[in-house]
C-alpha cells in the first residue's frame, strides 16, 4: 500500500502538526491543497499572499495546489481538485487539522468519500492547550496573522508561544484559535528546510477583525 497523503494546507500551525503526525504514522506526503480568494492572490481561511504559500511548499519541497474559488463553488472545486490529485499523485488520503468542530469533519469525510479517498483528522479531540504545547516542543515555530478585536491589532506577527498559549486562555480564549478567534502562520518547523523569509507588514482592521497586511512585493520571495 502506498499510503500517499495530500495535505489540506492553510499555512498555519494545526495543518502543519497533522502533516507531521500523519508522516510519524507512516503516510507520504505528496501535494499541498489551498483554496484562493476568487482573485487567487490571497489563501481563504488565513488571508496569507500565495508567494508565502509558495515559499512554504518549497522549503518542504512539495508541489502547491492553490485553487481560486468563490464560496458558491468552493465545495465542487475542493472535490474536482481532490479527483485530479488522486489519480496524479496516487492518493490514498487527505491530511486536515480541525480538532473538534464536527461540521468541519462532516464535511471533509463528505469531499473525501466523493473522491474515494480516506479522510485523516490526528489533531481529532485533543486538549487545546496540550496540543499548542506539543506543537511548540515539536519545534513548529507560529506567528499570529489575524484575530479578532477581542485580542485587538497587538497580538498581529506575536510569536505563538507556551507562555503567550497561557495567556490567551486566561483571557477566555481559545487558545488554538479553532473558534476562529486567531489564525497563524508558520515561519519554521522540522518539515522545512530553512525558515520562510517575511517582509514588514502593516496591520489593520476590517469588520471586527484585525489582519497582517503584508506588501503586494511579496510575490519576489516566492522565486526560487
Amino acid at each position: 500500500m502506498s499510503r500517499h497523503f495530500m495535505t489540506s494546507w492553510s499555512g498555519g500551525k494545526d495543518c502543519c502538526y497533522a502533516m507531521m503526525l500523519a508522516i510519524n504514522q507512516g503516510w507520504v506526503p505528496k501535494v499541498l491543497l489551498n483554496m484562493m480568494h476568487e482573485n487567487g492572490k490571497r489563501s481563504r481561511s488565513h488571508g496569507l499572499p500565495l508567494s508565502i504559500l509558495k515559499q512554504q511548499a518549497q522549503r518542504m519541497q512539495l508541489p502547491l495546489v492553490a485553487i481560486a474559488a468563490t464560496w458558491q463553488d468552493y465545495e465542487q472545486k475542493f472535490i474536482h481538485t481532490l479527483q485530479d490529485l488522486k489519480t496524479q499523485y496516487h492518493l490514498d488520503a487527505a491530511v486536515f487539522g480541525d480538532i473538534d468542530l464536527q461540521a468541519h469533519k462532516d464535511w471533509e469525510d463528505m469531499v473525501c468519500k466523493a473522491a474515494r479517498i480516506q479522510s485523516i483528522l490526528p489533531l481529532w479531540q485533543q486538549d487545546r492547550i496540550d496540543l499548542v504545547h506539543q506543537m511548540i516542543q515539536n519545534d513548529i515555530q507560529t506567528r499570529i496573522v489575524s484575530c479578532n478585536t477581542y485580542m485587538g491589532e497587538g497580538y498581529l506577527g506575536k510569536l505563538l508561544t507556551k507562555d503567550l498559549a497561557t495567556e490567551l486562555k486566561q483571557k477566555g480564549i481559545d487558545p488554538c484559535g479553532e473558534n476562529g478567534e486567531f489564525h497563524t502562520l508558520v515561519v519554521n518547523c522540522p518539515l522545512f528546510s530553512q525558515p520562510i523569509i517575511l517582509p514588514e507588514f502593516s496591520v489593520a482592521t476590517h469588520n471586527d477583525y484585525c489582519f497582517v497586511v503584508w506588501p503586494e512585493e511579496t510575490e519576489q520571495l516566492a522565486q526560487p
